[in-house]
Parts: structure tokens; sequence; C-alpha cells
């Protein structure tokens, strides 16, 4: 899983030099669990790893130049980074 994580994670870096590493990490952890979760949530079959790590580069191709953008918009977030006191 970590490998996973850690491509992600290189992946969004590349994307957004607004984000530290940790904050990179933790979007990547997040956005994860999220899709994982809503996933289950819809009645679908899990697909695996791959399916989910697929997902999440076209998040990131798509929307991870902004991503440090998105904790003024969803207070979920902003309240997870805020606990984690590493937000710019």
């Amino acid at each position: 899983m970590d490998d996973y994580f850690e491509k992600l994670t290189n992946r969004l870096l590349e994307q957004n030099d607004q984000l530290s590493y940790s904050e990179a990490r933790t979007w990547v952890e997040l956005l994860w669990e999220d899709f994982e979760a809503t996933y289950a949530k819809a009645g679908r079959s899990y697909k695996g790893k791959e399916m989910t790590e697929r997902i999440l580069n076209q998040w990131i191709d798509n929307h991870g130049y902004r991503l440090h953008e998105v904790l003024l918009e969803k207070p979920k977030y902003k309240e997870w980074f805020d606990k984690k006191k590493f937000l710019h």
C-alpha cells in the first residue's frame, strides 16, 4: 500500500508546488480512503488497488495543481488539515 501512496504523492508534488510532502501525502491518503468508501457505499464490487490508483492519478492530473485551494471549499478537509498543523 505504501508504494501506491508514495507514487501518488510524488505525482501530486510534480503537479502542485504549493504543497509540502506531508500535505501531499495526506491528500493522497484522504482521497484514497474517500474513493474506496464512496465506491463501497454505492454497492459496487471492489476492483482492487490498481483501479483506485488509476482514478487517483486522473484526479491528480485534472485537479492536483489546485488541491491546496480545496481547503477553502471543503470544511471536512480543512478540519483534518488544521488538526495536522501543517497548513501554509
